[in-house]
């Protein structure tokens, strides 16, 4: 992809004495009195900010918290405990500016949190005449916001459509670079994993990717609709029967590809093996299954562990794995073996891999494997369109912004 990068802007001394505007995602979660429970959000937005200072400019940032009423601002939608919060990492005071649409003073070297953009009537929408005039309070517009690169908010989309320039800071071009290349250019063969509890939920992935990947491994409630769609009983497991002929459709696709480049690892593995209790719970006994035994009974809750070692194999022969949901009740220590077999082998895998979706990063941050998976994105929603085969809206007005 291309786009214009900050640090390029940075290192060549564009940035030195220019009003820098950066829409950052500090969207943390509060407690009730509305102390900050988790900053992983504002530690991963400080990097840009520093840059920028370093760079010589005088910084704006902004972002959304919540879902605040537009036009209705309330203090639990303030972004006052953010600003506090930035100041302590950043070593320096943070000023928060309300009201800020139509003009900030803000000199090189200091910082200003601009208050909650979603309050600001119009954001949503992308009006433009909001957009105009968040674009006139800057010279360089820097989205460093993966979070919300699939949505075209004033904030997002129509200030850098206005800007004089328009650049993606160091987060947003890191998945931008990591996504290009997953799926853009992958080195092949291209496995992908989609796992969850239901296949409505990422239909549309799964047939988006039915005609890109060299590999399609489904997991959890998913696997169980596949299972079905294969024939086989699944018990009281969660499923979608309805949806037994998109599955089928899927897998049709899947084997067509198989066949077409004689390749019969393309298809979709369909379990021989699985984990099943008759209860939902933590203490639920545990019990191995080959799939065609399961009862009526039975709650699938895990891959067995032949399937798994089987599906682990697959993804050490991969060039390119792109990881979106755990296989298993992954939180139940009696149903986690599949979804830690498969978080080991794509660790140990020497395939550039990719992962996202919030499931996801809990079973890496479980497992140990941060610094073993070659990126984990940030964005959920925005993940989950870019493997839909969607063009996000933030890439789009960078590409767009690279070559006027």
């Amino acid at each position: 992809m291309q786009f214009i990068r900050f640090s390029d802007l940075c290192a060549n001394g564009s940035v030195r004495g220019k009003r820098v505007f950066i829409r950052a995602d500090l969207n943390v979660p509060q407690d009730a009195a509305g102390h900050i429970t988790e900053d992983t959000r504002i530690r991963a937005s400080v990097p840009c900010i520093q840059m920028a200072l370093a760079a010589g400019a005088a910084v704006m940032v902004t972002s959304h918290l919540g879902r605040p009423t537009e036009g209705a601002f309330k203090p639990a939608d303030s972004l006052a405990p953010v600003a506090a919060r930035l100041g302590e990492l950043l070593g320096q005071e943070v000023k928060l500016v309300t009201n800020w649409v139509d003009g900030v003073s803000v000199q090189a070297g200091q910082v200003v949190l601009l208050e909650n953009c979603r309050v600001n009537v119009g954001e949503k929408k992308n009006n433009e005449a909001l957009a105009q005039k968040m674009a006139l309070l800057c010279d360089i517009f820097v989205h460093d916001a993966f979070g919300t690169a699939h949505r075209a908010e004033a904030s997002t989309y129509g200030i850098a459509q206005f800007a004089p320039m328009a650049c993606a800071g160091p987060l947003l071009a890191a998945e931008m670079d990591a996504i290009g290349k997953a799926l853009a250019s992958p080195k092949r063969p291209l496995v992908a994993i989609v796992a969850g509890s239901k296949v409505s939920t990422k239909l549309s992935i799964l047939q988006a990717l039915s005609s890109k990947v060299d590999g399609l491994i489904v997991g959890g409630g998913i696997a169980n609709t596949f299972m079905l769609a294969a024939g086989l009983p699944i018990g009281k497991s969660l499923a979608e029967p309805a949806l037994v002929g998109e599955a089928q459709a899927v897998m049709r696709a899947m084997q067509a590809r198989a066949e077409k480049l004689g390749d019969v690892s393309i298809a979709v593995p369909i379990p021989t093996d699985v984990v099943c209790a008759k209860s939902f719970a933590p203490d639920a006994v545990a019990t191995v299954k080959a799939a065609h035994e399961v009862a009526d009974d039975d709650l699938i809750l895990d891959i067995g562990p032949q399937t798994a070692a089987k599906l682990a194999a697959r993804l050490m022969q991969a060039g390119t794995i792109v990881w979106n949901g755990p296989v298993g009740v992954f939180e139940f220590d009696a149903f986690a073996k599949g979804t830690e077999t498969i978080a080991r082998a794509i660790a140990a895998s020497s395939a550039f891999s990719i992962a996202g979706g919030g499931d996801t990063l809990a079973a890496i941050a479980k497992y140990g494997i941060e610094q073993q998976v070659g990126y984990i994105s940030t964005g959920g929603g925005a993940f989950l369109e870019v493997l839909e085969g969607k063009t996000l809206p933030a890439f789009e007005i960078l590409q767009k912004r690279a070559i006027a």
